[in-house]
């Protein structure tokens, strides 16, 4: 096959529903795809709608592939193929191994392995084709990351990689322009033949994200490739199908019904590709990723990508890569993005709200996409439903919402058309946007590795970011690998975060001894603290890095308060909106009226004045005013 041959395109399938559930979810199981506070499994589609996985209440997923034969290789006569395409250029054989061991240690790579490759410098040191390099230069794309300068020379050899690196560290490229060049020395593909390239990936969302890179360099050499996902018609997937792709990126649950119906098979894959492999794996998707791994033939290309190096991961390479080598950049725990600037706050329940609206106008004053994460379904929607009574551009997604619906919430987010995005952990893994400039946890994850995939939605692409995070004692557990993991990135820690260490044992003993009392059939616990006083409005925020507040009059001190919902936010009227206030933020009417119009530029608090009890150091206590403070 050479570049040009077939008509580049895509196509997509569509989202997850009953094809699968991950594991009935780690804070209480899942219902219709999402987090439900509830107990016990998923009852529709897992894990936040993913497709695959393990489900706790039904045997479908477990059954998945169970009617598909392991094929006897040794009967099957295999077409020969080439995968081995690097020639390293004069200019990297040049180079001083002093000068080379400079490069790796300043990047953070580490290498394991027999007969390695040098690494690449520049992207004029890759033997790639010239409409490759056109849309490198296309993209302004102006050296490989760490992991793509041992990726690209590896991959290309037809050697099997595993790729240990954080998200977005440029993994997806790593793996897939290798792939263009492995596709183009192929044979073309038959009638009745599957992809040459086959990506399995946990999430539709990182599915979707691998087909823009896909779709991005596929084009500019005529390589077609196919997103399946579940969720979708079938029947349009299938159609897809027909069309030979070269490339077929999936995840494992769609993959093994299209496999069992006949409609592809992987007798012609030669390059497969794991990516996330930990996640999967977390997912409970081992089953399956065995079941299709057995479908393509054992002289394969492998290589597996991961941001941990557990011993699922080890033993799923020691199975299927046979003798590889691995590339770790930085360490191979899991670590947070040092570029992320973390501040953390010690509040309580009830303090979240305030917080969070004192928060905003410093971070939305310029424009920039805000990312909110939010524990549950329900508390994503309250949260959006707030924010625009408050006068915010926001949207929200979560796994309850429609494919159709979700695809078309992020392509706004992604062009400007709202400033900020509220989502469960739906959200966390695949959502690939350059330009978020802060995440916010306003509900702290149940582990510390979806607080590490949450934040590193910002600063990717090596650029640089901020999260604020508000964690509680109900995850005073955490509380030390949280102290760790901000200690091992150069970070300064919340003093009070290690007062909340402390309080773990404490809270957990109250928790199981506090008495619980039967109602009418309902279960009532004890009642939340009480919310701050009228009469002192800035008592919550005096502390956490926004400077002194003024009182209030009654009038204003009722409407700061507001009328309670069964939520607990307060009820206001949604401003009206006006091509004055294209972003969001309080309107230009409500700042004349009850703070004057915005402070300037050098009186705004930046991301770095967040001290005191965010663990920022000292600060400066500009006199903001009412409107700076979110308050109406």
């Amino acid at each position: 096959m050479r570049f040009g041959d077939r008509r580049g395109g895509s196509f997509r399938g569509g989202g997850s529903g009953r094809g699968g559930g991950g594991r009935g979810g780690r804070a209480g199981g899942a219902s219709s795809g999402g987090f439900s506070r509830g107990g016990g499994g998923s009852f529709r589609g897992g894990r936040s709608g993913f497709s695959g996985g393990l489900n706790r209440s039904g045997t479908r997923e477990l059954m998945a592939g169970a009617n598909l034969q392991k094929p006897i290789w040794e009967q099957i006569a295999l077409e020969t193929f080439q995968k081995n395409f690097y020639i390293e250029s004069p200019e990297v054989s040049s180079r001083p191994e002093a000068e080379v061991q400079e490069f790796m240690a300043a990047r953070g790579i580490t290498v394991q392995g027999q007969a390695l490759p040098r690494p690449l410098f520049t992207f004029s040191d890759c033997p790639f084709p010239d409409p490759i390099r056109a849309v490198l230069a296309q993209q302004g794309w102006l050296q490989p990351t760490p992991i793509q300068s041992m990726g690209f020379p590896l991959a290309l050899s037809g050697r099997n990689m595993v790729g240990i690196a954080q998200t977005g560290s440029g993994k997806t490229a790593a793996f897939l322009l290798p792939a263009l060049v492995h596709i183009a020395a192929q044979p073309p593909l038959r009638l009745q033949d599957g992809p040459i390239c086959l990506v399995l990936v946990p999430t539709r969302e990182l599915a979707q994200q691998v087909q823009e890179v896909a779709n991005t360099f596929g084009l500019a050499v005529g390589v077609r490739n196919v997103c399946v996902y579940g969720g979708a018609s079938k029947a349009n997937q299938i159609r897809d199908l027909d069309h030979r792709p070269a490339i077929v990126i999936a995840t494992p649950g769609r993959l093994l019904d299209l496999l069992e119906m006949g409609r592809t098979n992987l007798r012609r894959c030669t390059y497969l590709v794991l990516d996330e492999a930990d996640r999967m794996l977390d997912m409970g998707f081992e089953p399956q990723i065995r079941r299709i791994v057995d479908q393509v033939r054992p002289d394969r290309q492998t290589l597996m990508w991961s941001a941990t190096w557990p011993r699922e991961v080890q033993s799923l390479a020691r199975d299927y890569l046979g003798e590889f080598v691995k590339v770790t950049i930085g360490s191979q725990d899991l670590t947070a993005n040092p570029n992320i600037t973390q501040h953390v706050q010690v509040c309580q329940e009830w303090e979240k709200e305030h917080l969070l609206y004192r928060l905003l106008p410093q971070l939305s004053y310029t424009g920039a996409k805000i990312l909110i994460f939010a524990e549950t379904k329900r508390r994503v929607d309250e949260v959006d439903r707030q924010l625009r009574s408050q006068g915010y551009a926001s949207l929200a997604i979560h796994g309850d919402k429609q494919q159709s619906e979700r695809e078309r919430v992020l392509a706004q987010f992604k062009a400007g058309y709202a400033q900020l995005l509220v989502a469960t952990d739906v959200a966390s893994r695949g959502l690939d946007i350059d330009d978020i400039a802060a995440v916010v946890n306003v509900d702290f994850p149940a582990q510390i590795e979806d607080y590490i995939h949450r934040i590193g939605r910002t600063a990717r692409s090596h650029k640089t970011g901020t999260s604020y995070s508000f964690i509680t004692a109900k995850h005073a557990k955490l509380a030390r690998e949280l102290i760790d993991l901000m200690t091992a990135t150069g970070q300064e820690v919340n003093p009070r975060l290690y007062d909340l260490c402390g309080a773990s044992r404490d809270y957990a003993r109250s928790r199981a001894n506090a008495p619980r009392q039967h109602r009418g059939g309902q279960m009532h616990q004890p009642p939340l603290p009480p919310p701050p006083q009228p009469q002192h409005p800035a008592a919550a925020s005096n502390g956490f890095g926004f400077g002194p507040q003024p009182l209030m009059g009654q009038q204003q001190q009722q409407r700061q308060l507001g009328r309670k919902t069964q939520s607990g936010y307060p009820q206001q009227q949604a401003p009206i909106a006006s091509l004055n206030n294209p972003i969001g933020g309080p309107p230009a009417s409500k700042r004349a009226k009850y703070g004057g119009p915005p402070p300037p530029p050098h009186m705004q608090l930046s991301a770095g004045a967040a001290g005191g009890a965010w663990g920022g150091g000292p600060q400066q206590q500009p006199n903001i005013g009412v409107w700076n403070t979110g308050q109406r």
